[in-house]
């Protein structure tokens, strides 16, 4: 169920009926479970509950939509902290009663503040960096004022003096055997290196799938 955000939402609505209705809603007096996973990290953000109702707002919506079981009513995901859920896709499973949404995260997902209700641990490693890419490709595109990596993106230069600088000291670091120094050199390369690549126009996603190609 590929829900395109430039379409109208009835068009999406309509794409994606055949599907809704091959779910069993039946084993669970009409809710199924619904898990929703960040699409960019891969980091499991939550597990909710959603009725037939709820799937379709969700669809002609563009944001997700669960059924609160204990308010018996249908609830947007982020109407009061504004913390939406964009859709990306809906999958069912095997058995079809059960939901896995595919989604863009506004802001943390957990009430608690957290990035996922399953807490900080469990979020995959590469999230991490997938982050800090997403946050240079906002940067590249909407340039505030007084920002650093706007001023390396700005400058081939002083991008390529401080990418230097940086690999010169994670060597120097490494030849001492200074490993908590190392260690935030890394740091510092692969936000240098992110960000010359994003000058360039390239992101992670390449780097990850040449690190994939060769692990192969």
């Amino acid at each position: 169920m590929s829900i395109p955000s430039p379409s109208p939402a009835t068009s999406r609505r309509l794409e994606c009926t055949a599907d809704l209705d091959a779910l069993d809603f039946t084993k669970m007096d009409g809710l199924v479970p619904v898990v929703a996973q960040d699409v960019d990290t891969g980091a499991v953000l939550m597990v909710a509950f959603a009725s037939r109702e709820a799937l379709d707002a969700s669809v002609d919506t563009g944001e997700m939509h669960f059924w609160s079981r204990s308010r018996e009513a249908l609830w947007r995901k982020g109407e009061t902290s504004g913390n939406v859920l964009a859709v990306v896709s809906l999958h069912g499973d095997c058995d079809a009663d059960t939901v896995l949404a595919l989604v863009r995260p506004t802001g943390p997902a957990c009430h608690t503040g957290e990035t996922t209700c399953f807490g900080a641990g469990a979020e995959p490693v590469e999230g991490t960096l997938a982050r800090l890419d997403a946050t240079l490709e906002e940067r590249a595109v909407e340039r505030p004022e007084g920002s650093y990596t706007v001023k390396l993106l700005d400058d081939r230069n002083l991008r390529m003096k401080k990418l230097g600088e940086e690999t010169a000291e994670l060597v120097a670091a490494l030849a001492t055997s200074d490993g908590a120094r190392a260690t935030e050199e890394v740091a510092d390369v692969i936000y240098h290196a992110l960000v010359a690549l994003r000058a360039e126009g390239i992101g992670l996603d390449a780097v990850l799938a040449e690190l994939e190609k060769r692990a192969g």
